[in-house]
This record gives structure tokens, C-alpha cells and sequence, in this order.
């Protein structure tokens, strides 16, 4: 990999990373259109350890709050019906889902799922879920001709049972263009919870998957051959632009909807599947080298 290969898709990776839109599906993407070899999941893998240190700084009140109430709580009972020790748990409950299937399809996701039919069509898909999410969480805020706005849950009411379907919502972003933070926010909405806490719940559940994905394939890329300058720039490239998406899209979605991301991915997925399917394309473009 070339340094402005690295350059290229460590931007990239910043700026799809914590949009609803599959960093994943453009990192494969971007490589697919310029005639690169695929990055591979592990490229994406350790460069999210980049966009993830952007995650620990941006919340890092939030995280050591938690930790540090979570720790007490294992000595101190008084402590465990507080509501950030409650968090500390509910991270790691949700983390559960996306652990132990990363590690039982890894083959998989290293292999079939990179298909860009497959990303094309989970683009798409998930962009209506996101669409369909978005629309009852608006009709919910500002109610209707016949109904009054109703109350949406923030994370003060977030239990063990929504906590494992947050999880098996991130679990689904295994899959190209799935999107971390859309499935999870996406199964946020639908539960019930405003933007704002779907997002941020998004984002804290992702620390311990990131991490650990991350560390499993520093391990496996130390025992083979890897350009790890070009690699290391990439994630300092993720870390810089990641934490400014951060900082922007926290703002955008206090006041936003989600509708923009979800046209956007509904137009990339068709148009994926028209150049594939005119030749264009190669659904396995890249993949040789990976």
C-alpha cells in the first residue's frame, strides 16, 4: 500500500466511520473504484482503532464517569443501582453479540461478505430500515393531526433487554454496508429512544468491539507481512477526521433527521448494482490481493 493509498482511505475511513452510511462499504469501495487491491478487514479493523481513540477523547467524561462508577460497583452494593455503573454493564452485555459472532464468522467476513452485490443491497436495505426509524421517531417528537407527541426514552431507561438488541443490531454491521452506527441507532429508534441517545449509546458500545477487533488483528498482521507506516498514518489520518465528524454530527442530529444519509445510501446502493451489473464492476473487484 502506497502512502497516498493510506492517505485516501484513512480520510475515508474518518469520515464514514461515525455516519450512518458503512465505513466499511466505502473503504471497499474507494479501493474497487481506483483499482486498488481490497484494504481487507483487517485494514479496517486496526484503522478503527483510530476513529475509536477520537470516540474516547470526544466522551471521555462520559467513559471515565462510567468506568470509575462501574469499578466501585463490584465492591461497594449501594453503588450498582447507580445509573453510569448500570451503563458500565449494559456495554459490556451488549458487546456479548457482535464478540462472539465476529469470532465465529470471521472467515466469512474476510471472504463472501466483501461481495459488492452484497454491500449493494445492504446499503439499500438498511437504508430504508434507517429511513422507516427516523419517520416514527419524527411522527413520535411533533405528533399529528389526530395524536399528540409522545415521549421518546433516553438512557436512564435503558435495560439488559434493549441493551442485547442494541448489541445484535451492531453485531449486523459484520457485514459491509450494514453501518455500525446506523444498525444500532436504526434499533434504537425503533425501540423508542431519542436520536441523541441512540447515537451516543451507538458510540459507547462500539469502544469495547473496536478495541478488541482491533487488537486480534495487530496480532494476526505481526505474524505476517504488513506496510505499517502507510497502515499507522491511515489510523492517524481516521483519528483526526474522526473526531471532527464526531463534533459535527452529535450537533447535526439535535436538530436533524437522518433522511439525508438514508437517500444517500439508497442512491449508492442502485448505482452499485447498475455498474456490476453492466460490467462495469467487478462484485469481486480488488479482492485478489486480499
Amino acid at each position: 500500500m502506497s502512502w497516498f493509498e493510506s492517505f485516501i482511505l484513512g480520510l475515508v475511513q474518518g469520515l464514514t466511520e461515525f455516519l450512518p452510511i458503512s465505513s466499511s462499504a466505502h473503504l471497499r469501495l474507494t479501493a474497487a473504484f481506483a483499482g486498488w487491491k481490497d484494504p481487507g478487514a483487517a485494514f479496517t479493523a486496526i484503522t478503527q482503532i483510530g476513529t475509536e481513540a477520537a470516540v474516547l477523547i470526544y466522551f471521555r467524561k462520559d467513559i471515565v464517569r462510567i468506568v470509575s462508577a462501574w469499578c466501585r460497583s463490584l465492591f461497594n452494593k449501594s453503588m450498582r443501582s447507580d445509573h453510569d455503573a448500570k451503563m458500565g454493564w449494559l456495554v459490556i452485555v451488549g458487546s456479548i453479540p457482535i464478540g462472539l459472532l465476529g469470532v465465529t464468522l470471521k472467515d466469512h467476513i474476510e471472504g463472501p461478505f466483501r461481495d459488492l452485490r452484497l454491500t449493494a443491497t445492504m446499503l439499500i436495505v438498511m437504508g430504508l430500515v434507517l429511513g422507516f426509524a427516523d419517520r416514527l421517531a419524527a411522527r413520535d417528537e411533533t405528533g399529528g393531526k389526530h395524536r399528540a407527541a409522545q415521549p421518546r426514552k433516553t438512557l436512564k431507561e435503558l435495560g439488559v433487554k434493549d441493551g442485547l438488541i442494541f448489541g445484535l443490531c451492531q453485531a449486523m454491521a459484520l457485514v459491509p454496508g450494514v453501518s455500525r452506527s446506523g444498525a444500532t441507532i436504526s434499533g434504537g429508534l425503533l425501540m423508542g429512544y431519542t436520536r441523541e441517545a441512540a447515537a451516543r449509546y451507538s458510540f459507547l458500545l462500539a469502544i469495547p468491539a473496536v478495541l478488541a477487533s482491533g487488537a486480534f488483528e495487530l496480532k494476526d498482521a505481526g505474524e505476517g507481512h504488513i506496510s505499517w507506516g502507510p497502515l499507522l498514518f491511515a489510523t492517524l489520518i481516521a483519528f483526526v477526521v474522526g473526531y471532527a465528524v464526531i463534533a459535527w454530527f452529535m450537533k447535526f442530529i439535535t436538530t436533524k433527521s437522518f433522511m439525508p444519509f438514508v437517500y444517500y445510501r439508497i442512491i449508492l446502493g442502485i448505482a452499485l448494482i447498475v455498474l456490476v451489473s453492466m460490467g462495469v464492476l467487478s462484485p469481486h473487484a480488488g479482492e485478489s490481493g486480499h
